[in-house]
């Protein structure tokens, strides 16, 4: 982030001092990031975002016309949060599924300048996954995606599995990260689960419900995961409630040991299995450029930073900053610890 960027970030001082420490706690986590082996397994995504400039209001049936002006790519989905974990300073190894398209070929060449080492299992079943998002200067006018949301085929899983049950000695945290687009279904989530359990490898996941239907429950035992709200009411059936109640009820279904419940500009609603304590933590910038990505960048910096021995309470404080980063530009571009340097110190 610049350091214009970084002056929109402000951050709750009471909450550390709740919670017992100060911003030079935060650097020794983060300094602990690098040669973190991080396995990331889930959906890649690739986010095309199209500049255009309005023209006017058509005369045939009073819709907005616009023409295209510049056209960016991103790495996106399971993905950036791979990308997001090798900025930080971690080792990472990342398995997908892809079509064999040229799409595939140009996400594989942008993680590898990136340095994640990506292994794509094809599928000629479906596309490489595209969300194309046209805009003006102020907002997104479209969405457009292409993809298919269909399981993939049993021997596919069983080959995934089989790739990560070999990575699984060298693999200090599995990240699931899963978009609901069929690159994982439950025998292969299951089979990665009982992978790292015997490999004694700490887990988080994130399973995402924008036009898609989820359960993050279905992740059992993880060590963190970080649905929204809409996300958490759909896994444990409850469409209204408090929101401390809430996050017991879903820990409690799928045997979480910490969650975070995200709830966009309002911030998170945090919970700790062990000591049952629940704590609220506000977002930190109040004026996002781009709210895509942010939870993907807090999923993966709060498991990190858990992984290297923090708390709840500091690892989502780290997440949260990860987020307020991620928001303050546009588009998916991998964080950096001079992003969160950077931050830190303007708040």
């Amino acid at each position: 982030v610049t350091a214009e960027q970084a002056k929109a970030i402000v951050w709750p001082a009471d909450y550390l001092r709740r919670h017992g420490f100060v911003a030079d706690d935060l650097r020794q986590t983060m300094g602990r990031f690098a040669g973190l082996r991080v396995l990331v397994i889930g959906d890649l995504i690739l986010d095309e975002y199209i500049a255009c400039a309005p023209l006017g209001i058509s005369r045939e049936d009073s819709t907005v016309v616009v023409t295209p002006l510049e056209s960016r790519m991103f790495v996106g989905g399971a993905g950036i949060v791979a990308a997001h974990a090798r900025g930080l300073g971690a080792d990472v190894a990342f398995l997908t599924v892809v079509g064999e398209d040229d799409r595939a070929r140009h996400a594989s060449e942008i993680l590898a300048s990136y340095g994640v080492e990506t292994l794509c299992f094809g599928d000629t079943t479906r596309p490489t996954t595209l969300k194309q998002r046209f805009r003006d200067d102020r907002k997104v006018l479209l969405r457009v995606t292409h993809l298919r949301q269909h399981p993939v085929s049993d021997a596919l899983a069983d080959r995934m599995a089989a790739a990560v049950t070999q990575r699984m000695p060298a693999t200090d945290l599995l990240l699931f990260a899963d978009f609901n687009y069929g690159c994982l279904p439950q025998h292969l989530v299951d089979a990665c689960i009982a992978s790292a359990r015997r490999h004694g490898v700490m887990m988080a996941a994130d399973s995402q419900a924008s036009s898609q239907v989820s359960d993050i429950s279905r992740f059992k035992g993880m060590d963190l995961i970080t649905p929204t709200e809409h996300e958490a009411r759909l896994a444990v059936g409850v469409a209204e409630g408090d929101l401390p109640a809430l996050a017991a009820r879903l820990q409690a279904a799928a045997d979480a040991r910490t969650l975070a419940i995200t709830l966009g500009a309002a911030g998170m609603v945090l919970r700790d299995a062990a000591t049952g304590e629940t704590d609220a933590l506000p977002a930190f910038n109040p004026a996002p450029v781009d709210v895509a990505g942010a939870g993907d960048s807090f999923f993966c910096v709060t498991a990190m930073a858990l992984r290297t021995g923090a708390d709840l309470w500091r690892s989502a404080w780290l997440g949260s900053l990860a987020a307020s980063c991620q928001v303050a530009r546009l588009g998916n571009v991998p964080l950096s610890l001079d992003d969160l340097h950077a931050a830190l110190g303007a708040g």
